[in-house]
């Protein structure tokens, strides 16, 4: 069968033969055994209503086996033979050239050249999934290439419920990830539901087909790590030569040496998987790959005394590198840390003094003690870092739960009032006084011809539109415009793509909707060969609930609550969002945040044109709105200048109150 008839035919219509488990993927580690005897049998009853009941007694004892060995049912027999990645989207079968654009998304996620564990569906961040198993993948494209537009497909965490009657304006797609009941939405709520198979880890863009590479992260870290110089350096210095350290090279966090790079500085960066390293290392995000301890101090020192640029990987726990660093006298002037420790008990965190293969095997047979030596690592971990912080070290949480995952374990990261920690969420320090509260957040896009010139002819038109906006922008947001001309200046020569023809840039909303105009035009006059797809990632303006992460600089007590991200889905949902999503647990973790995004296809039309200026306005000035009731200073500056431009927009100002007044309230 060709391409094409495979994914018309969704669930083959004959019982395809079992094939071998490959043994050289990068696969996910086994989950907990959390499931009674009667859950086992009804996560394989849930798994069989996919397929005809003459399948039923061959795949009962083949899927018990799976959920045996991996703690899941993945349904590896139903992985199509194809090769996996984004094809120029003409190669979909479709009606609807959005659809086809989401097939292409879709495969980007599952692409091995971008996707973590591909063949368990996962993407990133150990356990963000596109889906829980191969038949809903299977049976998603056959709905995506046989829908019309007016029909819409509602997936319930990786299951196509199917397709229903709607309006041509509506979204192709609605997806949710993990929406649970709040009472139920502890990690071991989702290891339970999970391998039951109703309900899965969505991530952030994993979910939401929204996935572009570690690109997607470089642009945010070197944003992050180039305004964090800034804090602890005189005006008159540069990063050259200076010491960025941190940990994990695993799907998203591979983006730190490149970063790095950008930014002019060393980067240290540890990783205990040296399947993940190499992948770095083979696809150029890293410069150095050392495994030897010794070796890494004797490089790292050499880097300093020249001054270098460079990206250094070390096999091995970082827990060790702080270690060793404190001992030998090597000056640290950032710290921070990207493991997955939102995940930190299925492969998310390795302990030191455990190998890799050890943990993996130590949290599957006794969980209870992997997680007593990760509290134990995670202890030795800041009692390092503090070292370094009382030398001047300028320490940040990276937004992957690591200090909410520490103070979990008893380790010495409180401030003196035992509530707030005592380093700095990077959104409290840089990315959401000097971005988010501005407008500015990561607004991506894909070309769908596949073509590299076809994004080098989008990284010119953005260029051009990001000079004009900066030459009329006022002082308070000039250093995040040149930032970002810069970026995109630079971008191709960075070699940042991985999978498919993407990039991604900072910008407001005025900014975004010029950029996007730009390129519907392009498209229609034929200066763009293909639609184009517009997205974001979710730890944006607007589009992200998490108390220790995008809203850590809400200071209201408003950081616990959603609104601001359930309002963002809905309202992108009727303003021309392609498709939506919803998500609990991107990010920081299952049950510690609610994040959504989008997708917009341009492809010329005066409708795309209405569709970009509506939503992508509303997609961030949401979130701007709360900010200002949240009285962050920098987001009343941004939605009342906008409020001036734009007279249909009126949000509710706050009334500021003067400290003096609540002083003696409760004496």
């Amino acid at each position: 069968m060709t391409f094409k008839e495979q994914i018309l035919q969704g669930i083959p219509t004959k019982l395809p033969p079992k094939g071998d488990y490959s043994k050289d993927a990068n696969h996910a580690p086994k989950r907990k055994d959390l499931l009674s005897l009667e859950e086992k049998k009804l996560a394989v009853r849930n798994a069989l209503r996919y397929f005809p009941k003459s399948w039923h007694s061959e795949l009962s004892k083949e899927f018990t086996e799976e959920l045996k060995a991996h703690g899941r049912i993945y349904m590896y027999r139903f992985k199509p033979d194809y090769e996996m990645f984004a094809r120029p989207i003409e190669a979909y079968p479709a009606k609807t050239k959005q659809a086809a654009a989401i097939m292409l998304m879709i495969q980007n996620n599952l692409d091995p050249k971008v996707a973590q564990h591909p063949e368990e569906l996962i993407t990133y961040g150990g356990n963000g999934a596109v889906f829980q198993n191969w038949a809903q993948y299977l049976l998603t494209m056959h709905y995506l290439a046989t829908m019309t537009e007016e029909q819409t497909l509602h997936m319930y965490s990786g299951h196509p419920m199917g397709l229903f009657p709607s309006a041509k304006e509506a979204p192709r797609v609605v997806v949710t990830n993990g929406m649970m009941i709040p009472n139920y939405s502890k990690p071991d709520d989702w290891e339970k539901y999970n391998a039951l198979g109703v309900t899965q880890y969505g991530q952030m863009t994993a979910g939401s087909y929204m996935y572009i590479g570690p690109q997607g992260i470089v642009h945010g870290t070197a944003i992050t790590v180039m305004n964090a110089f800034r804090k602890v350096l005189q005006k008159d210095e540069n990063p050259a030569g200076k010491i960025f350290l941190t940990a994990g090279l695993g799907g998203m966090s591979g983006a730190q040496p490149k970063a790095g790079n950008i930014t002019g500085c060393i980067t240290v960066c540890a990783e205990v998987n040296p399947a993940a390293a190499r992948k770095r290392y083979d696809q150029g995000w890293v410069d150095v790959l050392i495994d030897n301890l010794n070796e890494l101090v004797s490089r790292t020192k050499e880097a300093q005394k020249n001054s270098e640029t460079v990206s250094l990987a070390y096999i091995g726990n970082v827990v060790d590198v702080w270690e060793r660093f404190f001992t030998e006298n090597i000056f640290v002037h950032l710290g921070s840390d990207q493991t997955s420790l939102h995940n930190p008990w299925a492969g998310g965190y390795y302990p030191v003094g455990c190998s890799f293969e050890e943990s993996n095997q130590l949290m599957a047979e006794n969980p209870t003690l992997f997680m007593e030596k990760v509290h134990e690592s995670l202890r030795r971990q800041v009692d390092a870092i503090n070292q370094h912080a009382q030398k001047g070290t300028y320490f940040f949480d990276y937004g992957n739960a690591f200090l909410l995952e520490a103070s979990r374990a008893g380790a010495k990261v409180m401030a003196d009032n035992n509530i707030d920690f005592k380093y700095p969420s990077y959104v409290q320090d840089i990315l959401g006084p000097m971005c988010f509260d501005y407008g500015f957040g990561p607004f991506r896009w894909v070309c769908t011809s596949g073509n590299p010139a076809d994004l080098r002819k989008t990284d010119a038109l953005a260029l051009e539109e990001m000079r004009k906006v900066k030459s009329n922008a006022p002082e308070e947001i000039q250093q995040q415009m040149q930032d970002n001309i810069q970026w995109i200046s630079e971008a191709d020569q960075n070699r940042l793509v991985v999978g498919s023809q993407a990039r991604i840039l900072y910008a407001d909303a005025e900014g975004r909707v010029k950029i996007a105009e730009a390129f519907n035009n392009a498209i229609k006059k034929g200066e763009i060969s293909a639609a184009v797809v517009l997205g974001r990632d979710h730890h944006d303006v607007s589009g992200t609930d998490s108390p220790f992460r995008e809203t850590s600089n809400i200071y209201d007590g408003s950081q616990f609550t959603s609104d601001m991200a359930i309002h963002n889905v809905i309202g992108d949902s009727f303003r021309g969002a392609t498709w939506v999503s919803i998500h609990n647990g991107g990010g920081v973790g299952w049950g510690e945040v609610i994040n959504g995004g989008f997708g917009l296809v341009l492809d010329g039309s005066e409708e795309a044109s209405k569709n970009l200026r509506n939503m992508l306005f509303y997609d961030v000035n949401n979130g701007i709105a709360r900010r200002t009731w949240a009285r962050n200073k920098e987001a009343l500056f941004a939605i009342q200048r906008e409020m001036e431009r734009t007279p249909e927009l009126k949000v509710t100002i706050p009334h500021l109150v003067e400290d003096g007044i609540l002083e003696k309230l409760f004496d």
